[in-house]
C-alpha cells in the first residue's frame, strides 16, 4: 500500500489522523456542502449527479477481504486510482468513508449473526462511514435507521452502498451529533471512533448521558487501539464477541489481527 494519500496513514497511525472530525466539531460540527444540500438526507434522497460519477467512477465495488461478505461496499482499494495519487490531487475531504475499519467490520458480523438485537429496533449508526454497520442492522431488520457521518460524501457513499445492497436509503445526518439534542434509540452503534483522546472522552460523556437517559443499548466496535484500551470507558465495558480478522484487513490495518465487540454498561 503507498501511503501518499494522508488518510491512509489513519490505517496504520489512527491517532495521527483525527483532524477531519475535530476540525468539524471545531467549526460547530456542520461541515462545507459541495452540493448546496440541507445536511439532513431523507430517505430516498436524490444524489448529486457529478457527485454520484465521481464516486462510482473512483471506488470499486467489492465484498472480499472482510468479515462481511454478504455485504457488497464501494470503497477505495489498491485498484482505485486515488489510491496511489498524491493527496492533494483527491479534490474532497478526506476519505475515511471509504476504508470499511476493524471496529464496523465486527459490529456488522454481529448484527448479522444476532438479528434479533436490532430486529423491530431503532439504530443510530455514529460515525457511519461507508454505512456497513447500518446496512447489516437494515439486514437484520431494524424498524429505523439513522446513519450519522459528518463528511457529505460519506452520506452519498452510503447512499450508494444501500442501493448495491438493494436496500432502500434510510435517512442520513452529516452534522456532529454530539452537539444534538439527543434522540431515543434503541441501540446506538459505533465502530473505530476511539482514536483521539479528546474525542474519546466526548464519546463517554455522550453514550453515558445516552444510556441513563434512554436506556439505550449501546455497542462499540474496536480492534484495540490504545486510545480505546487505555481509556476509562474500559471500566463500563463487557465483551461481546471477537473476531479474527482477514488477511487484507490486518494488512492494511498495521497488522491488528482481532477485531471486538463491546457492550457499554455504566
Amino acid at each position: 500500500m503507498a501511503l501518499s494519500l494522508s488518510w491512509k496513514v489513519f490505517a496504520l497511525f489512527p491517532a495521527n489522523c483525527c483532524s477531519l472530525f475535530l476540525r468539524a466539531v471545531g467549526s460547530g460540527g456542520l461541515p462545507l456542502f459541495p452540493w448546496g444540500r440541507h445536511p439532513w438526507r431523507g430517505a430516498g434522497g436524490i444524489l448529486d449527479p457529478e457527485m454520484k460519477a465521481f464516486l462510482e467512477e473512483n471506488t470499486e465495488v467489492t465484498s472480499s477481504g472482510n468479515l462481511t461478505p454478504e455485504i457488497q461496499l464501494r470503497l477505495l482499494t489498491p485498484r482505485c486510482k486515488f489510491w496511489w495519487e498524491r493527496a492533494d490531487l483527491w479534490p474532497y475531504s478526506d476519505p475515511y468513508w471509504a476504508i470499511y475499519w476493524p471496529g464496523g467490520q465486527a459490529l456488522s458480523r454481529y448484527l448479522l449473526d444476532n438479528p434479533d438485537i436490532v430486529r423491530g429496533k431503532s439504530v443510530l449508526d455514529l460515525g457511519s462511514g461507508c454505512g456497513a454497520t447500518a446496512i447489516a442492522a437494515k439486514m437484520s431488520g431494524a424498524s429505523r435507521i439513522l446513519a450519522n457521518d459528518i463528511d457529505p460524501i460519506a452520506g452519498m457513499a452510503i447512499t450508494l452502498n444501500c442501493e448495491l445492497n438493494q436496500l432502500n436509503p434510510f435517512p442520513v445526518l452529516t452534522r456532529n451529533i454530539l452537539d444534538l439534542e439527543q434522540d431515543n434509540w434503541d441501540l446506538v452503534v459505533l465502530g473505530d471512533m476511539f482514536y483521539d483522546e479528546d474525542l474519546a472522552d466526548s464519546l463517554h460523556g455522550w453514550l453515558k448521558k445516552c444510556f441513563w437517559t434512554h436506556t439505550t443499548q449501546i455497542l462499540i466496535g474496536d480492534p484495540g487501539r490504545p486510545q480505546f484500551s487505555g481509556h476509562s470507558i474500559q471500566n463500563h465495558l463487557h465483551k461481546v464477541v471477537e473476531y479474527s480478522l482477514p488477511e487484507p484487513t490486518r494488512q492494511e490495518n498495521n497488522g491488528l489481527t482481532t477485531s471486538t465487540v463491546w457492550d457499554f454498561q455504566p
